[in-house]
């Protein structure tokens, strides 16, 4: 195995950066701005805390960037177990983080839609303009999992292969990925999915991450 010492660390990093950001952006900073069901509700809050709702965008648009890091460190590590399955998976952890970062436009637009509105004393078709872009970037939000899901699938396949990390903490994300799959394809479709589903995939990359920062990965002859 020829791998720079350094890139299983870089790797780690990657994993929690664009995990840790996620997270951030979506649970902690635009999550608790939006009041499903009630557009009104979600363009006041939107508008009364305009530098959070910024901050979310900003966020996650660093988690795009972290996505794209990561399916090149991702690729770099596992290309030798199969090139062409490695190569298929960042090309779409590529298509991830475009999806991501083009529906965040529409979280933006949604912003400024809800300080008019808000000025305006939320007429009709300013409510009617702010549910468009709130369906816009809630849809673009979700599409951008249906990529990582297949990527993910596929590289942790290919990590599991490998051997470099322990088999059961490849396998866990080789549960979560397709799980995560599925949840988003009948989300997707129109039904309602409990967040159970995905919640897996966020301690698997934190996990993996600290992992390989702490630990590195196995050498060749340490795997069999």
């Amino acid at each position: 195995m020829n791998l720079d010492k350094d890139t299983p660390r870089l790797l780690g990093a990657a994993f929690l950066l664009q995990a840790v950001a996620s997270a951030v952006a979506g649970l902690i900073l635009l999550g608790p701005l939006m009041v499903p069901g009630n557009i009104v509700a979600s363009m006041t809050n939107m508008a009364n805390n305009a530098l959070q709702m910024r901050a979310s965008i900003v966020v996650e648009m660093i988690t795009a960037i972290g996505i794209v890091m990561l399916g090149a460190l991702l690729f770099v590590t596992l290309q030798k177990q199969n090139g062409k399955i490695a190569l298929v998976a960042l090309g779409l952890y590529l298509i991830e983080a475009a999806i991501l970062a083009v529906s965040r436009m529409a979280a933006f637009a949604l912003l400024l839609v809800s300080q008019e509105s808000v000025v305006a004393g939320h007429p009709p078709y300013l409510q009617s303009l702010g549910s468009l872009f709130y369906e816009t970037q809630s849809f673009g939000y979700d599409l951008h999992m249906l990529p990582f899901a297949l990527g993910a699938t596929m590289f942790y396949y290919l990590l599991f292969k490998s051997g470099f990390i322990p088999r059961l903490l490849s396998l866990w994300g080789l549960i979560a990925a397709p799980l995560a799959l599925i949840g988003i394809l009948f989300s997707l479709l129109g039904y309602q999915v409990p967040i159970i589903v995905f919640i897996p995939n966020l301690p698997f990359e934190l996990g993996i991450g600290v992992w390989l920062i702490v630990k590195g990965i196995r050498d060749a002859s340490e795997t069999g």
